[in-house]
């Protein structure tokens, strides 16, 4: 997470970093939820989103399920999205709207195409072959390494969950839903053909974040022949 520096006028700032971090990583949650897994007060967390939703960084909502009052919930606001990674979105939103005007879309997807292919090169020999387990971890550090926050979780029938908590190259992809759309092929391409990648949640659809199921290929079992 890119933080400024922190001044002896602001003591508390780490702490308000680790806040908006666990709600970045986690999506939304009450003060009772962080303070527990932050293991603090909630009386120190409430001050803590106090100030981040007085900076802009915070929103909250009530939640009503059943009796009783309503749960406050926290999350991001739009504005926390600059304290996270990214990859100089003004510039490359605007080199892509000039390609486009002055080339046609087919050199923006052509572009694509190629920055796809070297990326492919370098998460294979990133990911290298062995099981499919160290191949999904491999691929989530070689993400977090590129700004997305990842991290992976493991079901019990066995697949993998890909989560990518940000997303740094967010505002170009808004201009160019390609880059999403080779996303989804680059993965495939860089686990092998052993597998099936499916997105099950997008930023862009309005999810919080980029999720990815990732399931070993059953082998097909041969037929007996009849006697």
């Amino acid at each position: 997470m890119r933080n400024a520096p922190h001044t002896r006028a602001d003591p508390d700032a780490p702490a308000r970093d680790k806040v908006l971090f666990q709600l970045k990583m986690r999506g939304p949650q009450t003060a009772a939820q962080l303070a527990r897994r932050l293991r603090v007060t909630p009386i120190a967390v409430r001050q803590h989103l106090r100030r981040l939703a007085a900076d802009g960084l915070v929103q909250a909502r009530d939640l009503r399920g059943g009796v009783g009052r309503p749960a406050r919930v926290f999350a991001p606001s739009a504005a926390a999205a600059g304290r996270f990674p990214d990859t100089h979105a003004a510039l490359t939103v605007e080199l892509l709207e000039s390609m486009r005007a002055a080339l046609g879309e087919g050199a923006v997807d052509r572009l694509v195409a190629e920055r796809t292919r070297r990326q492919l090169e370098s998460y294979r020999a990133r990911l290298g072959r062995g099981p499919l387990e160290r191949r999904v971890r491999a691929l989530a550090a070689v993400r977090c390494e590129e700004g997305y926050l990842a991290e992976v979780t493991r079901e019990r029938d066995g697949t993998f969950l890909l989560l990518e908590n940000h997303c740094p190259i967010c505002a170009a992809a808004r201009v160019c839903q390609g880059l999403c759309r080779e996303e989804l092929a680059l993965f495939r391409g860089a686990l092998g053909p052993d597998v099936e990648v499916e997105r099950t949640e997008h930023l862009l659809a309005g999810a919080r974040r980029c999720a990815y199921r990732i399931t070993p290929k059953r082998r097909g079992r041969r037929k007996r022949r009849l006697a």
